[in-house]
Parts: structure tokens; C-alpha cells; sequence
């Protein structure tokens, strides 16, 4: 029986569920599938005050191959338990909290098997509850429930299947209907094409798009394969942005997406090949949402650019940067708002957006309504999206390096080397950025060289992560050899190839 505790990867439970690559063991079996589902359920029934007997969870899935192994395991361990089980199919994780949320269904309880981007072979569970998804702390108390567990058999026969995904499509309609002021056919005119990588977003195209006028031609990937065949579902692997720049620039679309495996993440292409992503992507909904939040502030992960706080500050905005992960970022842009600071957007350079009006739920289909209602209020007065980020500078070069530490207590070991890279930063005169929230952060701005690096500790793994981007040729250079220099006599770091 594997260790079930070493499943979660933070607010979410992940492991390798086949076989399929060399030196991988299987450790996400049925069997544990089957105590997380009998966990979730005691533990929701804790948090909600109810009887298990009382709970209604539903259930969905991406692509992945091991989708309905997993789902059949964890539906035994709740029905067994007691609960009521309904079964969502085919669809995205964004879809699966607001299962909680729409009155058609108000679940106590959701769970989305998914491993997002990650190989074939991998799968996983994602929670939730009307109060969003489980934190750390959430996922560890329910694993540490679901070890105390035996393996419970049911029959799945009363599972009931339910439409949530035409629910779904319908209120991303009626959000570009009524923001058009146009109940019939609001996006026709315009030539938008999709990539899904093979994943769970095709009903983007099918049940949103195409009703609403759109034209749809070179859209590509649609039909879900967990093999992922084409590409990885991951709007930030260089090849899968490549697939959609070359859709949208063969078909002359006026633009192209293209969503990660699950949908909670995204990223756009321009009618002439320019990507959206990353710094981009921040700027362009930073953008989108700055009228109707004047001085508002902007949370991001810590690896942005230093040229998009000065975008987003000449567009009267504010820009913080904080804590790399998807739920710190967005859980800060909370903390914010409960402080009476305005927070509409918690996004990260993955992809992952949030805002305030959509319950803070990061969600890559929405993020793309978003974009579409901007295009096509646009095409009316004859402008381009582009419009909305002209004014982002240009990056010249960008990279990102692992420092591998080697040997035992690689925290500690890390921890001193960071802080022996600040102090000696100091002593040299440079400009370190403060309130950093991971790592030490550095600016340049001389003749000699311009441009950030970010080096910080790696919250699971012993390596530590720099981040290093250059205003022109060779900057990028000059930088890592002044993290070289910096790090100088810790032996137990993997210098990593230019």
C-alpha cells in the first residue's frame, strides 16, 4: 500500500497513475483513490456540519486516460460513506467549483480529476467547496482522514449523470451577450481559433463560440486524447504557443487561444503572431479591467517583469508582486480586498487568472470571455486589441536557470546561500528591491547593464530557481555572471549550463 500522505502537492493531490515512463512506480492506485474520496467526504461533512448521508458531491474529469478508473475509485469511497455522488463528465476544473455555485446543482462538495499539464501518466484530485478550493492545510487533513480508512466497495448504480457543462457554456453566453448589449449573435464577424491541446476545452469552441457567431475555422486539438499527441496542453511550453501562433497566422484569425489541459489557465495570440503570455497576458487584462477599477491593485507571482509595473502603473494601477503559486497569489489579492484595498486580478505568468468578479476562481474560459469582449468592442470603434498593450516594452531576453543543491538539509543550506547572496549584493552597492516576498530580487540601470534577477529557494525541491531578464543583447549574460559571482564558495550548488 503506498504512503497516501506523499500524494499532495500542495492544495492539490497529484501522483503517477500508470505506467507508460521508465523508472516511474505507480503511486496514485484505485485503492488510494478510494480513501481520498472516503476522506473528502467525512471531512466536508466536519466542515459543513452535516450527516455524510446529507452531502451531494459531484464529480468530474479531464482527458486523461486513468480519468474513469480514478473517478469510479473515489465516487466508491463517498457512496460508500453514505453521500450522494453526480457525475459531470467531461470538463473543466474551473466548471467543477461552480457546480457549488449554480442553483441548478449547489453541491456541498466537488472534486476534478486532473493533473494539469503534467506527462500522460500522471492524474490527480482538485477539491472544492462554495467557499473555493481546499487550501494546504485542507488537503492535509483529509489525506491524513483517508490513511485511518479501509477500502470501501458500492455500487456506483444511483450515480446520476448531469448536463453541468451546458449550464457552464450558457453563463459564459449570457456574460458576452449582455456585455455586447447583443442577444443573438454577438461575436459574428470575427475569426477566432482554439487550441486545447487535446484536453478538456473543446466545448469552448462547440457550445460558446460557434453559438455566439464566431467563426471557428483552424481551431485545432479539440478531441480529448490523454496522450496529449500534438503537444502538451500548456500555454507556457514554447511548441504549444508555436501550434496556435501558426493556426492563427495560416487561417488570418483575429485571434487564437489556446487553454491548458483542465481550463483554469490560458493565453492568446495576436492577428500578427504576437504572443500573449506571460508579462503580456498580465498587461492585457490588467488593461481590460483598468476602467472599471481606477487605482486598483494587480497581484502577480514574483518572477514579472520590472517593464510591466511600469505598465501597469501608467495605466493608474497598482502592481504587487507576491509569492509564486497560483492559490498565494490569488489568496493575497483576498487578503487585500478584506483589508479595503481594491484587488480585481490575482494572475500569474503560467496563466493562471482570477478576478474579484468571478468569485476569484481561476479560470482560463473566462479569462478568455474576458479577451473577447474586449476584441469585439474594439472591432466597433475600428481598433485592435493590440491597442490595449502598445504601451508594454519590449523584452529583449528572458531566462530562467535551477541551481541544483546538493546533499542532505538542502533547505538550510539554500536559506544561508540566499542570505550570503543578499548580504553580499549590499555590500557591492546594488539596487535590491524590497519587500520581496521569496528570494532577493535585484534591479540594474546603468549603461553598463539594465535589467532584474530574481533568485529564490524552491518551496518543495532542492534547487533554487533564478530568474534573469535583459533590456538588450548581453545583459542576460552579465547578470548570471553576477549571481556566479555572488554565490561564490557554495561548492554544493550545480552551476546550470548558459
Amino acid at each position: 500500500m503506498v504512503d497516501i500522505m506523499k500524494l499532495q502537492n500542495g492544495s492539490d493531490i497529484r501522483g503517477i497513475a500508470c505506467e507508460g515512463i521508465a523508472g516511474e512506480n505507480v503511486n496514485l492506485t484505485e485503492d488510494a483513490g478510494n480513501l481520498i474520496g472516503g476522506g473528502f467526504v467525512r471531512w466536508l461533512a466536519d466542515k459543513k456540519g452535516k450527516k455524510i448521508g446529507e452531502l451531494r458531491i459531484g464529480i468530474g474529469h479531464d482527458s486523461r486516460i486513468t480519468a474513469d478508473s480514478l473517478f469510479a475509485a473515489a465516487a466508491k469511497g463517498i457512496v460508500a460513506a453514505g453521500a450522494k455522488v453526480y457525475d459531470c463528465g467531461l470538463v473543466s476544473t474551473p466548471l467543477m467549483f461552480m457546480t457549488t455555485v449554480f442553483e441548478e446543482f449547489a453541491f456541498d462538495g466537488a472534486i476534478m480529476i486532473t493533473a494539469s499539464h503534467l506527462p500522460f501518466n500522471r492524474n490527480g484530485y482538485k477539491f472544492f467547496d462554495r467557499d473555493g478550493g481546499l487550501e494546504h492545510d485542507d488537503i492535509t487533513k483529509v489525506l491524513e482522514i483517508a490513511s485511518g480508512l479501509t477500502i470501501a466497495d458500492a455500487d456506483l448504480v444511483n450515480v446520476e449523470k448531469v448536463d453541468s457543462i451546458s449550464v457552464y457554456c450558457g453563463f459564459l453566453q449570457e456574460k458576452i451577450k449582455k456585455s455586447l448589449n447583443n442577444y443573438d449573435k454577438p461575436l459574428a464577424g470575427l475569426h477566432i481559433v482554439v487550441d486545447t491541446g487535446n484536453g478538456a476545452g473543446g466545448f469552448f469552441v462547440e457550445k460558446v463560440l460557434n453559438p455566439l457567431g464566431a467563426d471557428t475555422t483552424g481551431s485545432q486539438f479539440l478531441e480529448p486524447d490523454g496522450h496529449f499527441p500534438n503537444h502538451i496542453p500548456n500555454p507556457e511550453n514554447k511548441e504549444a504557443m508555436e501550434a496556435i501562433r501558426q493556426a492563427v497566422l495560416t487561417n488570418k484569425a483575429d485571434l487564437g487561444i489556446i487553454f491548458d489541459t483542465d481550463v483554469d489557465r490560458m493565453s492568446a495570440v495576436l492577428p500578427n503572431g504576437d504572443e500573449v503570455n506571460r508579462d503580456a497576458i498580465i498587461a492585457m487584462m490588467a488593461a481590460i479591467i483598468a476602467e472599471d477599477y481606477p487605482g486598483g491593485t494587480i497581484v502577480t507571482d514574483s518572477v514579472t517583469s520590472d517593464r510591466l509595473t511600469r505598465f501597469i502603473e501608467g495605466i493608474g494601477m497598482k502592481h504587487h508582486r507576491y509569492m509564486r503559486g497560483y492559490k498565494n497569489v490569488i489568496n493575497e489579492s483576498i487578503r487585500l480586498n478584506k483589508e479595503g484595498i481594491v484587488s480585481p486580478l490575482a494572475i500569474e505568468t503560467s496563466g493562471h487568472g482570477a478576478l474579484s468578479e468571478n468569485y476569484f476562481l481561476d479560470d482560463g474560459a473566462y479569462m478568455a470571455v474576458k479577451l473577447l469582449i474586449a476584441l469585439a468592442k474594439a472591432a466597433r470603434e475600428n481598433k485592435a486589441l493590440a491597442s490595449f498593450i502598445e504601451k508594454l516594452e519590449k523584452g529583449f531576453e528572458e531566462r530562467e536557470y535551477r541551481f541544483r543543491i546538493q546533499g542532505e538539509d538542502f533547505k538550510a543550506y539554500g536559506n544561508d546561500a540566499l542570505n550570503t547572496f543578499e548580504e553580499r549584493a549590499k555590500a557591492r552597492g546594488y539596487n535590491i528591491v524590497p519587500n520581496s516576498y521569496e528570494g532577493v530580487r535585484i534591479t540594474f540601470d546603468t549603461d553598463e547593464i539594465k535589467g532584474w534577477l530574481l533568485l529564490r529557494m524552491s518551496l518543495h525541491d532542492p534547487q533554487m530557481p533564478l530568474n534573469i531578464e535583459g533590456v538588450r543583447e548581453g545583459d542576460c549574460d552579465k547578470l548570471f555572471d553576477i549571481v556566479l559571482e555572488l554565490l561564490d564558495g557554495f561548492d554544493r550548488l550545480v552551476i546550470p549550463a548558459r
